[in-house]
């Protein structure tokens, strides 16, 4: 699927459950580096259980395997609100457009810079039933959480320096001073980017993949969804 945002053509993942009818659906996104196999197998599995799902691209079609050049991007997007709402909005449009959606039933799900975007797009107003997060314990603009309309889970390891325990409290006491719904797993002993398998290439200190932790948070993931989309109303 592709699409115009922040300046780029994005190039996305669409997966589609089997039959006809309209459907809930998952906004999809990706860590830092970009939209990859990793994204793109969860999307198909989410299909697989019911959902329409678009796993959304951060890089125009670009995987960022340097790290440098990765933090060369990402850092200033996560620093930009409004620049994180643009490329979520541009996805949540595309993923509303499909016939198969039916667009009063999104969740957003989403893995580091994916998940930020997610948080943002609840922030800014947007109509989710939940938002889930893994390794995107981010804090936006005061006041804004209270805008937040759902249930937010949270998932993060527990030796995480990337997000470690004083971002942790920041993004609980400002979840808590919204009065958002929200919810925060720590997985003991796991580091950033626990849930993504091993990769050929440089990676960032402090990442590293915890097999028994990532299926834990994809089941934490299918639960979320199950609670909050439902497949039948």
């Amino acid at each position: 699927m592709e699409y115009p945002a922040d300046g780029l053509t994005m190039i996305g993942h669409l997966a589609l459950p089997a039959g006809v009818d309209r459907g809930p659906a998952v906004l999809l996104g990706p860590e830092g580096p970009g939209l990859s196999d990793v994204e793109r197998r969860r999307a198909d599995a989410l299909a697989e259980l019911g959902y329409v799902a678009l796993a959304f691209d951060l890089h125009g079609g670009r995987y960022l395997s340097d790290p440098e050049e990765m933090l060369a991007r990402c850092l200033p997007l996560l620093a930009d609100h409004d620049r994180m709402r643009g490329i979520g909005h541009a996805a949540l449009d595309v993923l509303r457009a499909e016939p198969r959606t039916d667009p009063d039933r999104i969740a957003a799900v989403g893995y580091g810079t994916g998940g930020a975007i997610g948080l943002e797009l609840g922030r800014d107003g947007v109509n989710l039933r939940a938002i889930g997060t893994v390794n995107a314990l981010t804090t936006g603009r005061p006041g804004e959480a209270a805008r937040i309309r759902c249930p937010v889970w949270a998932g993060v390891g527990s030796e995480d320096p990337i997000m470690p325990p004083a971002q942790r409290d920041a993004f609980a006491a400002e979840m808590q001073a919204a009065g958002v719904d929200w919810r925060l797993v720590v997985y003991g002993g796991a580091l950033h980017a626990f849930h993504h398998p091993p990769v050929d290439q440089p990676v960032l200190s402090g990442v590293g993949y915890h097999p028994r932790h990532a299926r834990r948070a994809w089941r934490d993931v299918v639960d979320l969804l199950a609670e909050c989309l439902p497949l039948t109303e």
